[in-house]
């Protein structure tokens, strides 16, 4: 029996094999809801007040402030107070009854958490990584995902790398609610069944639990007597609406249950809110919603419904928490600034007295969102994201190509312009390390690390494919395969195919391990593997990895400096060597163009800076009032998440020549700011100088901390518009006669 016609003979059994006193008690129940329902009560009948138990009505779009509750951006493992408890891959997050906090934390922890009321982080169960009932520290988790509670107090776990549901009383005793530990599909009596990484549960007002079988593609039910069955989904990863078998999902992440009935689902894969009814029909309430021109929801990984019907969502792509209202209208709660994106929205919790609780995995944080009457554009005050002084990744040294411990050519650097194939030399700003490799040839990890993002591989089959695993992403590659698209780790790499064999993606489940040196795939038609060391808005420096082999003593070469006005034309007048600036200019940038190399790199490569300020000395070369220090205004630590920072960082005629240019210029907009994640243009405001002459200093530096000292000062005089004699007009030169007339 193939798995569809399984699921649906499972869907039967649900339905039509019920004991006698279940059948009659239905039959009551559908009576006595049909008399209320038909029956209208007296016209007299006062409505009901509001009472201190009754929720308060939601908000729609309600001002939301982020507030930190626990976790230092720290990957770690520390009980204590909230503020020095420290996590490792914060996922679902439940809420008792008493306002005490429940986390399952994965990596490296592997244990269910509790936050106390008083905000004291203790560990209720589990301990290492591994597969094991018992209590307390005695039971093993391997990357526990989503978690759910129900009226007893107990906790449902979605152990996803363990491939089961488990169970954990109020007292920390674990037990195997389905799942045998392997990876598979089957329905039947719950030790039998088998998952595919499940990584969403919910449970309902009757205590059926509700499964997002997320490597299967399918939502799954276990009943009240032990029997797994299938609920909804396909055979292979899809999107339709329909029901049962006939219903399509792609990676669903998240489950919650309404009052109702209704099974809501972030269907993660196709960045879609799905729902399924009580008559197991699964319908779609929202997909790719759109504000202006930008598509908010594209991979919602955390839901929570309120009592009123309306729904939370944590989408990870734009790291936001998103409010739907019962008619589907939708409203950004958080996320909607630079410096306030998560990265990892997975978990969220509603909140008694009002107001959410969310975790951020990849952050290593667990937030709250509350109601507050902020000032529009005022960012919350607390820490949101990875600390920016967490320590890098272990990889002592080594490179992600073959030899792994001796120097390789460094072809692109952080910061950098980079272009679309669509023709703009200034798309984006590049935010990882290019290290050549040949083509096919075999791409290693640098360090021991485990999968957290549940769909860790992308863009397979282009040439920006690449794999994320833990905070380091490997672009450029084919995932999990040779030139000859074969899989060369069939249990850690799925390949999955269409009817014809064409391979249509790969898929790495969340908790899947590497050890440094382990191959990844295999280097595609770029040429070389793209390196980065952060999720996106957080990226850093991965020349911070530290390379063995690896130095620069090469400093940056400036090419030249101009001072453009407001219209970007460069100013050209000159008196007594000095380019002349107007006092009354406005709008005035200051351009360089300048570039880098390194130890042992080909003489023709060109790589982008690390860091550009400027200053203005006067005469005597001291610094001018107001520019006692430098204004280091461009500082490629940290790459903003907006791909507008490219042209704010660079001036018109950048790029490579991957992209169309005819030669790599870096043409660095001095004025403007791009540093810390951030960006916003800018100008020299020319009128809080006298007028006289000054020079303007570049500095101009490397990562490794080389500074330019050639072509860096540009002398200027800054004058009175009244005192600037208009440029003499052109001599005309007379024709030359014709000498064989």
């Amino acid at each position: 029996m193939n798995r569809r016609v399984a699921k649906q003979a499972s869907a039967l059994r649900r339905w039509h094999v019920l004991p006698p006193a279940a059948l009659v008690a239905a039959l009551l129940l559908f009576i006595l809801f049909h008399k209320s329902t038909t029956q209208s009560p007296p016209t007299s009948a006062p409505k009901p007040e509001q009472t201190a138990t009754q929720p308060k009505p939601t908000a729609a779009g309600w001002p939301a402030r982020i507030a930190l509750v626990s976790g230092d951006g720290i990957d770690g493992l520390r009980d204590g107070p909230s503020a020095q408890a420290r996590w490792s891959d914060p996922w679902g997050i439940a809420i008792d009854a008493h306002g005490a906090m429940y986390v399952a934390d994965a990596g490296g922890s592997n244990r269910i958490r509790r936050i106390a009321s008083d905000g004291v982080v203790s560990t209720l169960a589990g301990g290492r990584e591994g597969f094991a009932d018992g209590v307390g520290a005695a039971a093993m988790f391997h990357t526990p995902s989503g978690l759910a509670l129900d009226k007893a107090g107990n906790l449902y776990v979605a152990d996803t790398g363990n491939h089961a549901i488990r169970k954990v009383t109020p007292q920390g005793a674990v037990t195997t609610l389905a799942g045998t530990g392997t990876a598979g599909w089957r329905d039947g009596p719950a030790a039998q069944a088998q998952f595919n990484g499940p990584i969403g549960v919910a449970v309902d007002a009757a205590g059926k639990v509700y499964v997002a079988d997320t490597y299967n593609d399918l939502i799954r039910v276990i009943d009240l007597d032990g029997m797994v069955t299938t609920l909804a989904g396909g055979d292979a990863p899809g999107y339709a609406d329909g029901i049962g078998a006939a219903a399509g999902f792609d990676t669903p992440c998240a489950l919650a249950v309404d009052a109702a009935g209704t099974l809501w689902v972030a269907d993660t894969g196709n960045g879609a809110i799905r729902r399924i009814a009580r008559d197991d029909k699964v319908d779609t309430f929202a997909r790719a919603t759109m504000l202006g021109d930008k598509v908010l929801l594209r991979r919602p990984l955390s839901l929570a419904l309120t009592d009123d019907g309306y729904l939370y969502v944590g989408d990870m792509a734009q790291g936001r928490v998103l409010q739907f209202a019962p008619d589907a209208q939708m409203a950004v709660l958080a996320g909607a600034r630079d410096g306030e994106r998560f990265v990892r929205p997975a978990g969220i919790a509603l909140v008694a007295a009002g107001g959410l609780r969310l975790t951020d995995a990849a952050s290593h944080r667990v937030h709250e969102l509350v109601p507050a009457a902020t000032t529009p554009g005022v960012p919350s005050p607390q820490s949101i994201g990875p600390a920016a002084d967490a320590p890098p990744p272990d990889t002592d040294g080594r490179w992600p190509v073959r030899p792994q411990n001796v120097r390789h050519e460094i072809v692109g650097t952080v910061g950098e312009a980079r272009g679309a194939y669509h023709g703009d030399a200034l798309d984006h700003l590049h935010d990882g390390l290019d290290i050549h490799n040949n083509v096919g040839a075999s791409v290693l990890a640098i360090a021991d690390a485990k999968v957290e993002d549940p769909l860790p591989v992308w863009g397979v089959g282009e040439l920006r494919e690449g794999l994320s695993i833990e905070a380091l992403s490997y672009i450029h590659m084919r995932v999990g395969r040779n030139l000859k698209d074969e899989a060369l780790d069939p249990a850690r790499f799925q390949l999955l195919r269409d009817a014809a064999g064409a391979l249509e993606r790969v898929r790495v489940r969340r908790g899947t391990r590497f050890s440094a040196g382990d191959v990844l795939g295999t280097t595609n038609a770029m040429a070389h593997v793209h390196l980065t060391w952060g999720d996106w808005g957080y990226t850093r420096n991965a020349l911070a990895l530290g390379f063995r082999d690896f130095v620069d003593h090469v400093p940056p070469r400036i090419d030249g400096v101009q001072i453009e006005d407001a219209d970007g034309k460069a100013f050209a007048q000159k008196r007594r060597g000095r380019l002349v600036v107007p006092r009354d200019a406005r709008g005035v940038a200051i351009v360089v163009e300048a570039w880098d190399q390194a130890d042992g790199n080909e003489a023709r490569r060109r790589l982008g800076l690390h860091s550009l300020g400027y200053r203005l000395l006067d005469k005597d070369g001291r610094p001018a009032p107001g520019f006692e220090q430098p204004r280091m205004t461009l500082v490629f630590d940290r790459i903003p998440a907006d791909s507008a920072a490219t042209k704010v960082a660079y001036a018109a005629n950048s790029g490579i020549t991957v992209y169309g240019s005819a030669a790599t210029r870096f043409r660095y907009v001095v004025t403007n700011t791009v540093r810390d994640g951030n960006f916003a243009t800018g100008s020299w405001r020319t009128d809080q100088l006298p007028a006289g002459d000054y020079t303007v200093r570049i500095i101009a530096s490397d990562y490794a901390g080389n500074v330019a000292s050639r072509g860096r000062d540009l002398p200027i005089a800054l004058m009175e518009p009244a005192d600037i004699a208009p440029p003499k007009p052109a001599r005309k030169t007379p024709h030359a006669k014709n000498s064989n007339r």
